[in-house]
């Protein structure tokens, strides 16, 4: 349809531009001519891997600009827009007429790149959800909608996802981000995708697990993708469980469905 239809812009979440990198039938459409039409992309739903935003940015010659929000806040909080600076990774500052806080478990604002979960006040977030009073005095707190999404911020402000309250792990103790963990598991010359999970364990609490999808042709064992993990990651953080896949389980709109992977 790019390819017919000559689409200059295109919106969609990560697992869509994943999919256009790995889609095995894409040398019989002209990319080159799919690549020169392309003006802008956008990302959004969910967070995007800094390594399948490389490769589409390399292949495409198209910049992918990612945003952050939700139906809560109808729909945008924050944006990187194209003439201010972008940085991989990041989500980009708060749109027009927004504040955003990154706050600890009392509600108070962390410093510079520590991680809390993000808070959002401004004219786009909701009143509170339709005949619901107890599930809105949950997620408001002092005029603030907390998102149960984790964050930070860096030094000039620009705002990064670390990962889903609910999708830590907490592993003996230490508190572990499988976005984190993903994205280093990417940078692997034979990862193409990668869900991380806790599982259940009888003496840590929960222990990592990682789901992967190779590249095509590529071969890895777990023993191998594990000892690679162990010496690129934290002791705490690195998976001790492998399970390789064909594909992940996701919605009907692209967001891998980790609940049915624990």
């Amino acid at each position: 349809l790019m390819d017919q239809e000559n689409v200059t812009f295109f919106a969609g979440v990560p697992t869509m531009y994943w999919a256009m990198l790995n889609y095995p039938g894409a040398n019989n459409y002209d990319l080159e001519k799919i690549a020169r039409n392309l003006r802008i992309c956008i990302s959004g739903g969910s967070a995007m891997p800094v390594e399948v935003m490389r490769a589409f940015e390399e292949k495409f010659k198209v910049k992918i600009l990612e945003g952050y929000g939700l139906s809560e806040t109808s729909p945008v909080a924050t944006f990187n827009r194209l003439d201010r600076l972008n940085k991989p990774g990041s989500i980009g500052l708060p749109v027009w007429g927004v504040s955003v806080r990154i706050v600890d478990g009392n509600d108070n604002d962390v410093g510079t790149n520590e991680v809390g979960e993000i808070v959002i006040r401004g004219h786009n977030v909701m009143k509170g959800y339709y005949r619901r009073p107890e599930a809105t005095a949950q997620v408001f707190r002092n005029g603030w909608f907390h998102t149960g999404d984790v964050g930070r911020r860096d030094e000039e402000g620009y705002i990064y996802i670390v990962d889903r309250v609910k999708d830590m792990i907490i592993r003996g103790g230490f508190n572990v981000y499988p976005r984190e963990i993903e994205e280093v598991l990417m940078t692997h010359p034979a990862v193409s995708l990668a869900a991380v999970v806790g599982v259940p364990h009888p003496r840590h609490g929960e222990e990592v697990k990682a789901y992967i999808i190779l590249k095509e042709g590529a071969e890895l064992t777990e023993v191998d993708l594990v000892n690679w993990s162990k010496e690129n990651m934290a002791d705490y953080k690195y998976p001790r469980h492998i399970e390789f896949r064909t594909a992940l389980p996701m919605t009907a709109t692209g967001k891998i469905l980790k609940q049915e992977l624990r």
